[in-house]
């Protein structure tokens, strides 16, 4: 596959051999990025865990103190006495049984699903659709509660969620190329800080393997943990 000189010339731009400080990655990531949008800034994280074993499957949320850059569609499937508070809330989509039916014929055109804990038998029999995509509420993500408004304005402030894959890494997206240096990475440090607390005792070892950040069409910049501060 030939090169563009564009990527070329950001590939020269990145040592693979170095490990950089985060704010001097957040600074590089833009420089790098081969992209004429505004493409999104992610970063990968391999951890020291075992995600076969239910106390190590790392799963949770972080609000990102200057979100993601992007507006997150939300359904809230509640009963009608919770619709109105949720649609105050600024949720896209309300209501109950009208999407579950649409969720069976197919549509889930939609980022995050939120409900209320006295419609989840309903919305069991589409476990099998939302789960794959990632959407099917849970209490631990927060997108199962009785509070849908402060979870509605959560998500639209930049709440998101992330778990580790089964090869025991976490991909989240922390902004994107249009970010400052520093909202990248106080978005980054928020991000890393939250996954650390949640170290499971039965981890042994070096907890963060490896941590990098990359935009949707860029060479990777690989990071140096001991640089963020408060981990």
């Amino acid at each position: 596959m030939k090169i563009s000189k564009k990527r070329k010339a950001a590939n020269e731009k990145v040592d693979n051999n170095k490990l950089y400080p985060l704010d001097e990655a957040s600074a590089l990531i833009k420089e790098v990025d081969c992209t004429k949008f505004d493409s999104s800034v992610d970063m990968h994280m391999k951890l020291g865990v075992d995600p076969r074993k239910p106390d190590q499957a790392i799963r949770g949320t972080v609000t990102l103190p200057h979100g993601t850059g992007k507006s997150k569609s939300v359904l809230v499937l509640c009963m009608p006495g919770d619709e109105e508070a949720a649609k105050s809330a600024g949720a896209d989509y309300v209501g109950l049984d009208e999407y579950v039916q649409k969720i069976k014929e197919g549509w889930t055109d939609v980022d995050v699903v939120i409900a209320t804990p006295n419609v989840m038998p309903k919305i069991a029999p589409i476990g099998r659709i939302l789960g794959p995509r990632g959407l099917m509420p849970n209490p631990k993500s927060g997108t199962v509660t009785t509070d849908v408004v402060s979870a509605v304005e959560d998500v639209k402030k930049g709440k998101i969620s992330f778990r580790v894959d089964k090869y025991g890494i976490i991909h989240a997206s922390i902004g994107r190329s249009s970010f400052s240096a520093e909202k990248l990475n106080e978005n980054a440090t928020e991000l890393v800080k939250t996954i650390v607390r949640m170290k499971p005792v039965s981890a042994k070892g070096n907890f963060i393997k490896s941590l990098y950040l990359v935009t949707t069409m860029s060479p990777s910049v690989k990071i140096d943990t001991k640089t963020i501060a408060g981990i």
